[in-house]
């Protein structure tokens, strides 16, 4: 039976185990986080992984945990309306399929999808790799050792694969901005939320707020930075670096939560020479993260595990997974499945970069030129030009 022993326990990871596992492999999940996360965005998912998601008949599930959405608000340091974008008139220039929802929610549809035959283990990591001609010997922090005929890094930006086997070179670039995100109990903050995403109109830094169930609120942040790592207390570096915002910002920052229930990184994406090697490839973020300014990490997590499993299935015997370097070798899947996804992510983080100075405004002129661009996208046509000018150009799996 054909084996994949996958580090990350995240979308691509959560993904890819889902579609070799129908395909008849063996699937072992490793993850390093004691449980599944509970920390993370709200996010607009649309592209790739839309159509990843509706291929494996995902997006009823989807919709059930999911958002109506309303408008993105910014708004001034009294709460009151600048200006915003209508989710409606950007779901009609992305042809209706956009749907808003938690991250840790969209992993869990994942797992939930998943076929019994998939092994998961929580609070354990990849620590050493082996890779032969004919295997790949995957020694686990557990303390055992597995052999599968692939490993695949599905392990986040700071991929301990990646390290292990692509060396210690650091791949980030980084863009500037730090990041976090929370949740916390204020249902009359959750009322004037309601629904809609609220961020503040400031330059430099930013809060937002979408309103969640049961009187929930879940907070985004970012701010500039010109360290990239992170800080040691991440609550009071929010604390200090948001603590001049108004609006419900200071209620936000006097619920923040502990350390390990708020998720905080730096903004970067990931410019690797090469995917794979031998019998390692990488996935999502562990390649190809785009970084949050694209807005489309998650929907790209799911597309390029797609991509990747589809490259994968043509692999209909053991003799080719055997084989490393022939036509049609394992080898030549994950060359392919390089091929056909690399122009995607450079493409998005192209437009990522581009798009950064708007992302978090410097000065009060650029918070107005942000506000006219808004303006301009109620007219007809220009909706469609913004939605592309944010996302780039439409990409559409056809594996």
């Amino acid at each position: 039976m054909m084996r994949v022993v996958i580090c990350g326990a995240g979308i691509a990871g959560l993904t890819l185990a889902e579609r070799l596992a129908t395909r008849g492999w063996d699937v072992l999940v490793v993850e390093k986080a004691p449980r599944p996360r509970e920390q993370g965005y709200m996010i607009d998912f649309f592209g790739v992984g839309y159509d990843a998601a509706e291929a494996m008949g995902l997006l009823p599930r989807l919709a059930e945990l999911g958002y109506r959405v309303r408008e993105a608000a910014y708004l001034d340091e009294s709460g009151r309306r600048r200006t915003g974008i209508s989710f409606a008139r950007f779901a009609s220039a992305l042809d209706q399929r956009l749907l808003s929802i938690m991250r840790p929610d969209l992993e869990r549809a994942l797992r939930e999808h998943l076929p019994e035959r998939v092994e998961t283990r929580y609070a354990t990591t990849v620590a050493r790799v082996t890779d032969e001609r004919s295997a790949v010997r995957v020694g686990l922090s557990d303390g055992t050792e597995v052999e599968a005929h692939l490993l695949v890094g599905a392990d986040g930006i700071h991929s301990a694969v990646r390290r292990l086997v692509f060396g210690p070179e650091n791949p980030l670039r980084y863009l500037g901005f730090h990041t976090a995100a929370f949740t916390f109990d204020a249902p009359d903050i959750r009322d004037r939320v309601a629904d809609r995403f609220c961020l503040t109109d400031t330059s430099d830094r930013q809060m937002g707020f979408y309103g969640l169930r049961d009187g929930r609120v879940a907070a985004f942040a970012v701010h500039r930075a010109a360290e990239p790592g992170s800080p040691a207390d991440p609550r009071a570096e929010l604390l200090r670096e948001y603590r001049d915002l108004g609006w419900v910002v200071p209620r936000a920052l006097a619920a923040c939560p502990p350390n390990d229930q708020i998720y905080y990184d730096q903004v970067a994406q990931v410019d690797l020479p090469a995917w794979h090697r031998g019998r390692v490839v990488l996935v999502g973020d562990a390649c190809a993260a785009v970084s949050l300014l694209a807005g489309q990490g998650a929907s790209l997590g799911m597309g390029g595990a797609y991509v990747l499993a589809g490259e994968l299935a043509a692999l209909d015997s053991l003799d080719s997974l055997d084989s490393v370097g022939s036509p049609d070798s394992i080898g030549a899947a994950l060359a392919g499945y390089e091929r056909r996804w690399r122009p995607v992510i450079t493409e998005k983080q192209r437009v990522a970069r581009a798009t950064a100075r708007w992302f978090l405004p410097r000065s009060r002129t650029e918070l107005w030129v942000r506000r006219a661009a808004l303006g301009l996208a109620r007219l007809p046509v220009a909706d469609r030009l913004l939605a592309t000018g944010l996302a780039g150009k439409p990409a559409r799996l056809n594996a």
